[in-house]
């Protein structure tokens, strides 16, 4: 075993380049342009829920309250003829990226110590770059990539948009894995 406070290098260090790489993903590569599309008559759907006052928050609809309601004509004629979605509403202020980037900052952080815990407890410090990397990888990919088909299954979100984004937690899973086996301990 390792103790996971000597992994305090490569857990810092893997954070920073995952979020400096996942930077240069999102605002160089093209292949996130497709994740969204602009919904028809933007301007007068904004309008009818700006009307309706929608707080901010996360809404299905049609909305049913239990499984007595889901079983109703009405809700399966409003399921049958649609539109069936699940809306996000911001809080309509400045939309900055600076509380988001702080978190995900974060995110990045914890994935990096759950990667050292784990290859920590499973590794001695004489184990070799490829067991190191394997491991924190394999640990750092589950964290980044896997959770997100969730999204899919549930929520209907395209399995494109899914698996980009799996293939970016892969990225992000081999960086961590690489820089955990090149600052490994050695004794």
């Amino acid at each position: 075993m390792v103790p996971i406070i000597s992994l305090w290098l490569p857990i810092i260090l893997s954070a920073v380049a995952v979020f400096l790489i996942s930077s240069i993903i999102h605002m160089v590569l093209p292949y996130h342009k497709s994740d969204f599309k602009k919904i028809p008559e933007e301007d007068r759907v904004r309008e009818d829920l700006g009307k309706s006052n929608v707080p901010p928050g996360e809404y299905m609809f049609p909305f049913c309250t239990d499984s007595k309601e889901r079983n109703s004509q009405e809700f399966k004629d409003k399921m049958k003829s649609g539109p069936v979605g699940v809306l996000n509403v911001f809080p309509s202020n400045d939309f900055g990226m600076g509380s988001s980037l702080a978190m995900w900052f974060v995110y990045c952080l914890i994935i990096a110590i759950f990667a050292a815990y784990i290859t920590s407890r499973a590794l001695s410090p004489l184990s070799g770059f490829l067991s190191v990397f394997r491991i924190a990888a394999t640990v750092a990919f589950i964290g980044f990539g896997l959770a997100l088909m969730q999204e899919s299954i549930w929520y209907k979100r395209s399995w494109s948009t899914t698996f980009k984004f799996m293939f970016d937690g892969l990225i992000y899973g081999l960086i961590t894995g690489a820089i955990f086996g090149w600052l490994w301990p050695v004794a």
